[in-house]
């Protein structure tokens, strides 16, 4: 309710008939000018070194005052573009929504007011922490509590460790449509993301497409550049949050939990038509993709964009690869690894399962039936712990016992023989896959768990993602970080124990791996089986030996030119971990440039 005025107050203004008047010479304003207020709102200040170059500022402006300015001298930087605000302060209405909205909290407004020059041009600057002119520090806006416009805070949506850990359902709920809305609305649409993915996904796009309510539309954004969306909404190492420009002051937003909002929540027939709308009629031309994993799965679908024949070999029953006998049950649900690998069939992609190229059917051969070949077999061995022990038959590896709990899970496997008390040694999320896989094992078997985890790395420093950490140790994981193994305990013909000691340092003095001890500071930790999550290796026994020595190996990834062609053989293309080693979104990427680099070398044939 307004406050009514009284009659009396036009008399109010009288006062100042009596009072001096104030004169302010001309010289007065250069020589000796007055005092701004602490909270004036004068030119702009820029932390170059905290500014994100995202445009936020620029975007919110009301009066269009600010725009973005490449300055080629800035150090590359991921999760920084090399651009700056400018300000043209014949436009700005110094209201300060820049200041208020920056995720960074690099702008900031000087006490600076004076300026004079004829020269309309000069009235545009590129300002950084220095000021406009002069060396100078005195702030006087900053954003506060009120003035605040980001929410910096997510929302999270997981079971509580004693539900989760009982089975394997997933483990993460998925947001409502109401959060979904608030979390896609705390986005400033700045783009650092899509230029930390490696597949350079369309993300402020589709994020906006779940605030427009746009499902459809958000779906064909995620197959420009993901044929895995079910997948990536679940278990991507999501290096877009890792760069998000809210992280700065707060917490990243949820774009992985986006991505699988969109794909858990659009209608199938509106799914399919998006996914599949830029698939084309076939050409002349047909490739062979050996491997069913990520990289050869996004090749394969993006050369049916393109409009080629595709037939793709996978020497394990079911396609898929590590993310259907890798990823665990828990985080990456058997129907959706089942939605994406049925959309690339839908596009009209063939799958020879069974078949292992280089024992059944030859590279050669491959070369002889189909126009180019793409591998992405990936790293599919899991690599030896050489400790007194290690042959043990109770000594197990990470990669073929996930596989066998995925088969199991499916009805298709006996369950893994497991004891009562075992330890993991790794400390990646591969490892913690395996702890925790182990956890419900157990629950199921015995209805407790018991599952020890050995890392060479300190907490602060563990390879694994901070939700692996954070989330085994909920389940009871009991992690030992900082030991390394030393020998495997064997008594009577049986494991009792892993015996570990204290890791000094992981690296010597050349940066080389070289693991020093504390011979002093050991243990044993009690279990009847070890479990090996120390890295993966691949598998080269598709190459002849006249091939061999006409690539480069090193350390275990093959060097390929651009599009991931082979130097010497012009038909052949690689990507995924074989290339640039595991992760599933650099494996998407990977396949989507060789699709591209066969389609160029393809065509050029032609010409």
């Amino acid at each position: 309710m307004n406050k009514q005025k009284s009659i009396f107050s036009p008399v109010k203004a009288w006062k100042y008939l009596l009072r001096k008047p104030v004169t302010v010479l001309k010289k007065d304003i250069f020589d000796n000018p007055r005092e701004s207020s602490p909270r004036y709102r004068g030119f702009h200040q820029n932390d170059w070194d905290k500014c994100l170059g995202c445009g936020t500022c620029s975007r919110i402006c009301p009066t269009n005052a600010i725009t973005m300015v490449q300055v080629d001298t800035l150090e590359d930087k991921e999760g920084y573009k090399k651009e700056r605000p400018a300000f043209d302060y014949g436009r700005c209405s110094f209201c300060a929504l820049c200041v208020d909205i920056c995720p960074s909290d690099s702008l900031n407004m000087s006490r600076e007011y004076l300026h004079l020059s004829k020269q309309a041009e000069s009235f545009y600057f590129l300002p950084d922490s220095r000021g406009i002119h002069g060396d100078t520090r005195d702030r006087g806006y900053v954003r506060d509590d009120d003035s605040e416009l980001l929410d910096l805070n997510r929302y999270e949506m997981e079971l509580e460790p004693v539900d989760r850990k009982k089975s394997f359902i997933e483990i993460v709920r998925g947001f409502s449509l109401e959060k979904a809305l608030a979390e896609s609305a705390r986005c400033v649409e700045c783009g650092i993301c899509t230029e930390a993915c490696p597949a350079h996904m369309n993300i402020p796009e589709y994020i906006k497409s779940v605030w427009e309510d746009d499902m459809k539309g958000a779906v064909g954004y995620l197959y420009k550049t993901n044929p895995l969306a079910n997948v990536c909404g679940r278990i991507c190492t999501h290096k877009c949050e890792g760069v998000c420009a809210l992280g700065k002051r707060g917490e990243a937003i949820s774009i992985r939990w986006l991505k699988r909002f969109i794909v858990d929540n659009t209608p199938m027939d509106d799914y399919e038509e998006a996914a599949l709308s830029y698939v084309t009629e076939k050409v002349d031309g047909k490739v062979a993709v050996v491997g069913s994993g990520p990289s050869g799965l996004s090749c394969a679908y993006y050369l049916r964009t393109l409009g080629y024949e595709v037939d793709v070999y996978e020497e394990k029953a079911l396609p898929g690869g590590v993310i259907r006998y890798g990823g665990p049950e828990y985080r990456l649900p058997e129907e959706s690894v089942l939605k994406d690998i049925g959309i690339i069939e839908k596009s009209g992609v063939h799958f020879i399962t069974g078949t292992k190229v280089g024992r059944d059917v030859s590279l050669e051969e491959l070369r002889d039936r189909y126009d180019a070949v793409f591998l992405g077999t990936g790293f599919s061995l899991s690599r030896q712990l050489r400790i007194p022990g290690y042959e043990h038959s109770d000594v197990k590896y990470a990669i073929p016992f996930l596989g066998q709990t995925r088969d199991y899970l499916r009805g298709l496997a006996d369950m893994p023989d497991i004891m009562e008390k075992v330890v993991v040694i790794g400390g990646g999320n591969v490892a913690f896959d395996v702890g925790r896989t182990l956890i419900r094992l157990q629950q199921r078997k015995y209805g407790t768990d018991h599952v020890s985890i050995a890392a060479l790395e300190h907490r602060g420093i563990l390879p694994c993602d901070k939700e692996e950490l954070e989330e085994g140790g909920e389940e009871g994981l009991k992690g030992h970080f900082g030991y390394g193994p030393d020998e495997i305990i064997i008594t009577d013909g049986k494991i009792i124990g892993l015996r570990v000691k204290k890791v000094i340092s992981i690296f010597d003095a050349d940066r080389k791996f070289n693991p020093s001890y504390d011979e002093s500071d050991s243990f044993v930790i009690e279990a009847g089986q070890v479990y090996i999550a120390t890295g993966q290796m691949p598998e080269y026994e598709y190459f002849s030996e006249e091939m061999k020595s006409m690539i480069t190996i090193e350390r275990g990834q093959v060097k390929v030119g651009a599009h991931g062609q082979f130097e010497n053989f012009p038909w052949l293309f690689a990507g995924g971990d074989i290339v640039q080693g595991p992760d599933i979104i650099t494996g998407v990427a990977n396949g989507h440039d060789a699709a591209d680099g066969i389609d160029e070398y393809l065509r050029s044939r032609k010409k």
